[in-house]
């Protein structure tokens, strides 16, 4: 029996990454805590040995790069910007800058939709349940006061990154664990290893087959009934993440409040309760959902169509699901 990978679901249990074993390969799976995250490994090998000594290689390139891109970590180099925001630039390796370009290349295409310098909000909305009353506008209002992707400076030549405002900070929450799943991927496969998934936390590379020679396959579920999968699509050779705001939320007044928010405003995204996204990097997957999250499901369609090679379905609200016009959406029948 085939096993398939649902999402939308913040952890994906182990027993949904276990394929089929033959004699010519065997499937080891490893779940790990790194950056903050789940991260379920999968190696597909000759023996059992070799499959895990893939995976410690695997850990080993995500530690590494948290390690480069934490902000909660001091002795990264993310941190070091931060520290010196306001006061002078700071020279870093070419991965990070060019990690940082491309998120100010999302920020820029989605008018701040996406902003990798979200970090430095104040936390107005809590979503612990300690939180009675929404807070004040001015409240919201001061909350972003030290966002905005356009006082971050990038010399290229000097490979230094330059935060304009004191109390400002950059953060790859949105797209570095995509970034870790495309590396490791890369990384595996020019180790000779055929297949595989690096899953983290629903942010998903795949490459390769199921020993058998059949697809990893990926299965769709509403939001609001999670019980029932409405399709199914395999994952050959590409990424899939899935962003939601149907987990983490907050009732006050009668009005949902969801944990993501829109960094131009400060007030919670409504309108998507789900975005899953299909790209061949999880990186891009990443922030084109976390952006799609913010701008609704209209912007976020027409953001999907300017991407010919990615495609999308979103749940709303209501349960209703909309899909970019370049997905076969295959329902399934229950």
């Amino acid at each position: 029996m085939k096993k398939t990978i649902v999402l939308p679901c913040l952890f994906v249990g182990l027993c949904c990454l276990m394929p089929l074993l033959t004699l010519a390969q065997t499937v080891q799976t490893r779940v790990v805590t790194l950056m903050g995250s789940r991260f379920d490994l999968t190696v597909s090998a000759k023996n059992e040995a070799d499959a895990q000594a893939y995976i410690d290689t695997a850990v080993a390139e995500i530690t590494r790069i948290e390690h480069l891109i934490s902000e909660w970590i001091p002795a990264t180099q993310v941190s070091e910007v931060n520290r010196n925001a306001g006061i002078k630039p700071v020279k870093v390796d070419r991965e990070l800058f060019d990690l940082t370009r491309r998120a100010i290349a999302f920020s820029t295409m989605t008018n701040g939709a996406f902003d990798i310098s979200f970090a430095a909000i104040d936390k107005v909305w809590k979503f612990d349940g300690s939180m009675t009353k929404t807070p004040s506008k001015r409240a919201v209002r001061r909350s972003v006061r030290r966002i905005g992707y356009q006082n971050i400076v990038l010399d290229s030549v000097a490979q230094t990154i330059f935060l304009k405002k004191k109390g400002m900070k950059i953060g790859f929450g949105a797209t570095g664990k995509g970034y870790a799943a495309d590396k490791t991927k890369a990384l595996l496969q020019s180790k000779g290893i055929k297949a595989g998934i690096v899953n983290a936390s629903g942010d998903m590379n795949a490459w390769g087959t199921q020993p058998d020679g059949t697809p990893w396959t990926v299965g769709i579920t509403n939001p609001l009934d999670k019980t029932k999968v409405f399709a199914v699509f395999p994952l050959e050779d590409g990424a899939v993440v899935t962003s939601g705001t149907y987990e983490k939320f907050v009732v006050l007044d009668g009005k949902r409040y969801a944990h993501i928010i829109d960094p131009r405003t400060g007030y919670p995204a409504s309108g998507v309760s789900s975005i899953t996204v299909f790209a061949d990097s999880a990186e891009l997957a990443n922030g084109l959902s976390t952006s799609i999250v913010v701008l609704g499901v209209s912007r976020g369609l027409e953001l999907l169509a300017q991407h010919p090679g990615v495609s999308g379905i979103i749940v709303d609200d209501n349960g209703d699901i909309h899909h970019s016009k370049n997905i076969a959406l295959d329902r399934v029948k229950h």
